[in-house]
């Protein structure tokens, strides 16, 4: 099972959930989409029992920071950030791409994950997946989302705390 986070925006109590179910989970990987704002939060997915992938968010000012909290733990980096991960090509952005035309053409790419816009969705164009987790802090909804994506199926189901 991946697990998808984006937008979690310093809300440590529901970083602590999060990171709590997905260990129960036996999550392989948890993608966060960006937006982790300070390198405190960070540090609470360092408990993760998985590797972390992410991308920096537009409220991600402390790159350096943020790099060293989830160090040993993940890999954090500036989008797009492309990477294979139990047979699936994932393309991972905090800011959507409008259209996904170039990635929906891609033949290399099956799920196309982004954040931002704090509204969970998820589409399919073709044979690419298209996936929003909403916002994990909650801040502007009162709602704290996540997906989680089967690998084998592709399929994925939106989750809140």
């Amino acid at each position: 099972m991946i697990a998808i986070i984006s937008d979690s925006h310093d809300n440590l109590p529901a970083l602590r959930q999060m990171v709590a179910i997905f260990n129960e989970l036996s999550c392989s990987v948890v993608i966060h989409a960006g937006d982790f704002v300070a390198p405190f939060a960070a540090r609470e997915l360092r408990r993760l029992r998985c590797p972390l992938r992410a991308v920096f968010g537009n409220c991600d000012g402390e790159k350096q920071g943020l790099i060293t909290a989830i160090e040993g733990g993940g890999l954090i980096q500036d989008a797009p950030y492309e990477f294979s991960v139990e047979g699936l090509k994932i393309h991972l952005r905090h800011i959507p791409l409008a259209p996904e035309t170039d990635l929906i053409a891609r033949s290399d790419i099956d799920v196309y994950i982004f954040g931002h816009t704090h509204k969970p969705s998820i589409a399919s164009k073709g044979r690419l997946l298209i996936l929003n987790p909403g916002e994990a802090g909650g801040w502007l909804t009162g709602k704290s989302s996540y997906l989680l994506l089967d690998p084998k199926t592709k399929k994925a189901t939106l989750h809140y705390l």
